[in-house]
């Protein structure tokens, strides 16, 4: 009797498969290519004012700029590195005076972004006090100002104190103003 159960199920199973509703698919409809679209007629001159010469695609070079790249910053004549390299001092004196000290801070940072340069610092003093104590003086002055150099980034080897004491005046006369020009410690690039 199971059997009989079983294969009834299945012919009433078959039977209601084939006769389900059949479902007829819409055919489709036939692909038609559109035709190109009919470019846009151009627009009409209308009078317009003169036009300015069109903008050129040639690059303009500047000779003087690329000079200038070219040199390095302490020997272009235009560059503050090399319009101010010395440092004044007062009467007696081997401290930076505080207007003195961008001159020093400027070139203790190109020293330390150029870390091939040398330069010698060359101290000074006025034509007052015996040849020894302004030789000692302008020791002090150029060793102060390689000292800066050094806290702002330049090493032991880029720098080299001199002194000259009253040997190499700047100004001669012998009155305030030639002196204060005198004391001083001037940076040479080598």
């Amino acid at each position: 009797m199971f059997r009989l159960a079983t294969v009834t199920m299945l012919t009433i199973a078959i039977s209601a498969c084939s006769n389900a509703p059949k479902v007829e698919t819409p055919a489709a409809a036939p692909v038609v290519a559109a035709a190109p679209a009919a470019p846009a007629p151009a627009p009409a001159p209308t009078p317009a004012a003169p036009q300015a010469a069109p903008e050129s695609k040639v690059a303009t070079v500047d000779l003087a700029a690329q000079a200038r790249a070219a040199t390095p910053s302490h020997l272009d004549p235009a560059s503050p590195l090399a319009r101010e390299r010395s440092i004044y001092f007062d009467f007696d004196q081997f401290v930076i005076r505080s207007q003195d000290r961008p001159v020093v801070e400027s070139h203790g940072k190109y020293l330390a972004a150029g870390r091939t340069l040398k330069v010698a610092v060359e101290g000074h003093a006025d034509e007052r006090g015996s040849r020894e104590y302004n030789l000692a003086l302008g020791q002090k002055r150029a060793q102060a100002v390689v000292q800066a150099l050094k806290l702002l980034g330049a090493n032991d080897e880029q720098l080299e104190a001199v002194s000259y004491g009253e040997e190499r005046p700047k100004a001669s006369g012998s009155d305030e103003s030639a002196w204060a020009q005198n004391r001083r410690a001037d940076i040479r690039y080598k």
